[in-house]
């Protein structure tokens, strides 16, 4: 420790002596020279090296400041090479900050650069006008919209100035946001803030809100403050429509993945008649299958799921087939029979993963280009993973339906859900169809849990959350109907977001299940009743 200091005070009084040396020769204007300044100048008067960097115009400038904002810039004790200090996945990363190049030294050779309040309020400033300058639009609109929420009369000038060479309009109109909100808080002319408060009344920015708030609530100004009332009123509305819109598609969200997870269970219970209770578990396995994939694929993860797709499909759809033909085959016409010994085959698959994979739950990673989430709006962003499972629901359903309607296998599995003892007599292999049927059925549950792989943890008891709402759906759509399991899923999807916020998601639930109870009542075939003969 004391020869770490010892070395540390050396280094800093030769530094000291050549750049007071160098000083008296040439006054230091380099960006390398005023970077290396930084290692030995004291804190009060960093301020003043910082803004010597700042006319340099270094491509080196903007990561230099944003290190130094976020608390990471060191230098290194030995020669004063200065280096950014992060932790990324756990594990310390040491990057020289000229040239990218990863470093192996350890925190005991690195000295902290400091920073105080002064100084970060001057380098958010500094890195706005820097990325203001920048040659990527986007970078620019995005460094404009950072000064919403806080702006100075330096960097309002400077975007006044700026604004006379813009060339792309997103930019422009970012600009034109940022000088209108100051001219509504600071100008001198009553009309010209009124002016500027009419043009801002179409934007849902949080920043603009609140700045109708303030001027809202002032009364020097009364044509002001009412105008500001109006403009606020609006934007309020506004929120309130485009809050609705983000809890409809929230519901749409949940009602794809009940809809994955119920469609498959809509045929099988359609056609065999089988209350299956492990339908639940073929979703669990689905899951655990994505997680295997990536295992098998840790450098391949944005590809991997591609591949978990038709897997889950396979090892859920296998599995089916074997529990069709080891038991359910034997149980027909046995309904009670059939649900005790489907209800034993999903402990018995829970247990199975406990011991092969643990207790415990794994976590799946999502690929980076289902990672983040679209911004449509100041208010409203759809999140990327639940908009491509929406769409993937949709595609999977289209796909079903295709088969159903169009194979010799959608064929007889029509005859055999509208009249078994027809199509027996016709020549179908009803067996051959209720095998074919089950593992059908229980692929698309896999595929399934590929889906909620990429919305939750996977652990043995991920099908049980989903396995009592997916028979309320087949239910309430119409038994057999696929058209009314895709109606059901969304409807229950969005009744639930739409009163979880007034009840909370426990009663919402009680609430839906409520509901469904009493439709049954009045409707017992559901939305959409099988057709056939046969039909019960």
């Amino acid at each position: 420790m004391f020869r770490h200091a010892l070395t540390h005070k050396i280094f800093k009084t030769l530094m000291t002596l050549s750049l007071v040396f160098s000083v008296s020769l040439v006054q230091a204007t380099s960006f390398e020279e005023l970077s290396q300044e930084l290692t030995i100048v004291k804190l009060s008067k960093a301020k003043a090296v910082v803004e010597q960097l700042e006319q340099t115009g270094h491509p080196l400038l903007l990561p230099l400041f944003e290190h130094m904002l976020a608390g990471d810039l060191y230098y290194r004790v030995s020669d004063g090479l200065l280096v950014s200090h992060s932790t990324v996945k756990g594990k310390l990363q040491i990057r020289a900050l000229s040239t990218g190049e990863l470093l192996d030294v350890t925190e005991a050779d690195l000295e902290k650069i400091k920073v105080n309040n002064s100084l970060r309020i001057f380098l958010r400033s500094a890195i706005a006008r820097i990325q203001l300058t920048s040659e990527d639009a986007t970078e620019r609109k995005a460094a404009v919209e950072a000064l919403y929420k806080k702006m100075d009369s330096d960097t309002v000038a400077t975007i006044a100035s700026l604004r006379e060479t813009e060339t792309n309009a997103s930019v422009r109109g970012a600009m034109d946001i940022v000088l209108a909100m100051d001219n509504a808080k600071n100008g001198s002319d009553v009309d010209a803030r009124i002016a500027s408060v009419t043009f801002l009344a179409d934007s849902l920015e949080p920043a603009i809100r609140n700045l109708m708030i303030e001027l809202a609530d002032q009364v020097e100004e009364p044509r002001l403050a009412i105008e500001a009332r109006v403009a606020l009123n609006g934007i309020e509305g506004k929120i309130r429509f485009f809050n609705k819109v983000d809890t409809i598609f929230f519901g749409l969200s949940l009602g794809s993945v009940l809809l994955l997870a119920s469609i498959g269970l809509a045929i099988t219970f359609g056609v065999m008649g089988v209350i299956n209770m492990a339908h639940g578990e073929m979703i669990m396995l689905g899951a655990y299958t994505t997680y295997v994939v990536q295992l098998l694929m840790p450098n391949y993860i944005d590809a991997s799921i591609w591949v978990a797709i038709p897997a889950a499909f396979l090892v859920s759809g296998l599995m089916g087939v074997i529990i069709e033909r080891g038991v359910i085959q034997f149980l027909h016409g046995r309904p009670l029979e059939t649900l005790l010994a489907t209800f034993g085959i999903s402990l018995i698959l829970q247990q199975l993963v406990r011991s092969v994979f643990s207790p415990l739950n794994r976590q799946v990673d999502t690929p980076s280009w289902m990672s983040g989430s679209i911004e449509l709006n100041p208010v409203l962003f759809v999140t990327l993973n639940r908009f491509y499972i929406f769409i993937f629901a949709l595609v999977v359903f289209a796909l079903l339906v295709l088969i159903l309607n169009k194979t010799s296998l959608g064929l007889h599995v029509r005859a055999v859900s509208q009249n078994r003892n027809m199509a027996k007599a016709m020549g179908i292999k009803t067996a051959r169809v209720d095998a074919m049927t089950f593992g059908l059925g229980s692929g698309i549950a896999g595929i399934a849990g590929v889906a909620l792989s990429q919305l939750t943890n996977v652990g043995p008891n991920l099908g049980q959350g989903y396995i009592i709402d997916s028979f309320m759906v087949v239910v309430f759509g119409g038994v057999g109907n696929l058209f009314g399991t895709l109606v059901a899923a969304f409807t229950l999807g969005i009744a639930n977001k739409v009163l979880e916020p007034i009840t909370g998601a426990v009663l919402a639930s009680i609430l839906v299940l409520i509901f469904i109870i009493l439709f049954i009542q009045k409707r017992p075939k559901g939305l959409f009743p099988q057709k056939g003969r046969a039909a019960e």
